[in-house]
């Protein structure tokens, strides 16, 4: 039961980053989302990803090794669109 309850935790906790990621994807919009969350969220998922492999818990990999794919995108999209085009326009 308690594997069971795992998985769909990190079903839930992983697919809700989905939604996000497909708005910053067309829009190419990220003023809205805060860095200081983004870096804070993908340093916990990078530290649950590492005990999850310490325990050998299989639905803590899973989610965490999923939902960072689409956490560090979001993240890089904010650094590349926020930052970056920032960067440009004050040096034109």
């Amino acid at each position: 039961m308690e594997t069971t309850i795992g998985y769909l935790a990190a079903f839930c906790t992983t697919i809700a980053f989905i939604p996000q990621a497909i708005k910053v994807y067309k829009s190419k919009h990220t003023k809205d989302i805060s860095m200081g969350m983004f870096l804070l969220m993908n340093a916990g998922l990078i530290f649950w990803l590492i005990y999850g492999i310490m325990i050998f818990s299989y639905p803590i990999i899973w989610a965490n090794a999923v939902t960072i794919i689409f956490a560090f995108y979001i993240l890089i999209m904010k650094i590349k669109i926020d930052f970056l085009s920032t960067l440009k326009d004050k040096k034109s």
